[in-house]
């Protein structure tokens, strides 16, 4: 078995170590006996959604999102269909704001792809902490560190995880990122997905049962420093205790 990883743009969306996702991704393949191939797509190459299996869009400043945003409008009805024939993705901070339909900064609106039926609103106080959170998706909390200027509102969307330390989408919501198809966009840096290998798995058998069949499923691996890392973190910060499989409603 083989998964192809695309890294969209990453000469230019790659804040907070968005390449660790990648490096994730491609160990964890790799630990199984899978073969992994990861194709780096930088500012203007053209893109063939059809040979990848998972897309990682990372984070940048607004100016480097005005940048690949008039890239990605170029690609936006192949990176569409990818996203609607269940295509894995995940999209960290910035590359979170541009699948909604814009970003307005306090100087310009950046179109977005419209993807997502979010919008995107910047405010001057950025919300800045580490972030616990419990997703519907893991028994496991998900934890991370976010740093973002922008407002996300997800209207009718499932947010990826109730905030159970943190701020989230808006600093008010009590929710943060959006679970779409097979899509989860989010903006938990740090980066996400070693601090999380349950949701790395998550993703990678999404990609593998899409492209294998249904009844393909990941052998487990030894990740007893990790939980008990994420436990120390989701520990660390709140007295409470921590909520498993908690249901949420779709948010407004």
């Amino acid at each position: 078995m083989k998964l192809t990883i695309g890294h969209l743009y990453p000469d230019l969306l790659n804040l907070y170590g968005d390449r660790g996702n990648i490096q994730c991704f491609r160990k964890r393949l790799e630990w199984r006996g899978i073969e992994a191939e990861v194709i780096p797509f930088l500012s203007g190459d053209p893109i063939d959604f059809q040979n990848l299996d998972i897309v990682l869009l990372g984070g940048g400043s607004d100016r480097e999102q005005e940048i690949v945003c008039n890239y990605l409008l170029d690609i936006r009805d192949d990176f569409h269909k990818f996203v609607e024939d269940n295509g894995v993705v995940l999209a960290v901070c910035g590359g979170y704001q541009l699948l909604g339909k814009y970003y307005k900064t306090d100087k310009k609106t950046i179109q977005g792809l419209s993807i997502l039926d979010i919008t995107t609103e910047w405010q001057p106080e950025r919300l800045i902490r580490n972030i616990v959170l419990n997703s519907p998706l893991f028994d496991t909390p998900v934890v991370g560190f976010e740093n973002h200027g922008g407002r996300t509102y997800i209207k009718d969307h499932t947010p990826f995880g109730k905030v159970f330390y943190g701020l989230g989408n808006t600093g008010k919501s009590g929710y943060e990122g959006v679970v779409y198809k097979n899509v989860i966009a989010t903006y938990l840096h740090g980066p996400l997905l070693p601090k999380n290998p349950h949701v790395c798995d998550y993703l990678l058998e999404r990609a593998l049962k899409r492209k294998y069949g249904p009844d393909v499923t990941l052998s487990p691996l030894p990740d007893e420093l990790e939980h008990a890392a994420n436990q120390y973190i989701v520990d660390r910060y709140s007295d409470k205790k921590y909520v498993l499989k908690e249901t949420i409603k779709r948010h407004t």
